[in-house]
């Protein structure tokens, strides 16, 4: 049985707003953008790698594993495209509210098709997040863009990651 996929952002996740001070974070410009990145990020996802399948799920699509996946010394992963996507017979319905907020959704869940994942993104809405609290096939898990991916995270990831739901496959395209 194939890993469940770990759906991976940058911005506000590995590359965080305001670290705190002491939390180990190199400056770099990439593409014109200051960011900030930490190797401990690397170690974090390494060690997630040995239960997930990591993907980048990122408005950076595949410069992540030209320009960040060297940085915090990750190989270069799998990419969900966002840039582009035309919306599908089928995909979830997005209230209006949160167009901006959830154009990830449908892309995930295609790009997912069936496998259980986990997403860390900082810009995952309450409505998505309440809807996959009782699927154990979905774990959401909404990051602090201030602060970013932190240890507790990664503990959260380890301890329960998603599995196989007996949901029909009928309904793998649903919102919830």
């Amino acid at each position: 049985m194939p890993k469940p996929l770990l759906f991976l952002d940058v911005d506000g996740v590995l590359n965080p707003v305001c670290p705190g001070p002491g939390d180990d974070f190199d400056t770099h410009t990439l593409l014109g953008y200051t960011v900030l990145l930490s190797t401990r990020h690397g170690d974090w996802l390494r060690e997630l790698a040995e239960v997930y399948e990591l993907t980048w799920a990122t408005t950076w699509e595949a410069d992540a594993n030209t320009h960040i996946a060297p940085a915090i010394g990750l190989p270069e992963l799998p990419v969900v495209r966002f840039a582009g996507y035309v919306p599908q017979p089928g995909d979830p319905r997005v209230p209006l509210m949160e167009l901006f907020s959830a154009a990830k959704w449908a892309p995930l869940l295609r790009y997912a098709a069936g496998r259980p994942f986990a997403w860390v993104d900082d810009v995952i809405t309450p409505r998505l997040r309440r809807n996959a609290l009782w699927r154990r096939d979905r774990l959401l898990l909404p990051i602090d863009p201030g602060q970013g991916l932190e240890r507790h995270h990664v503990d959260r990831l380890l301890a329960r990651p998603p599995r196989p739901s007996a949901v029909s496959s009928l309904s793998r395209w649903a919102a919830s």
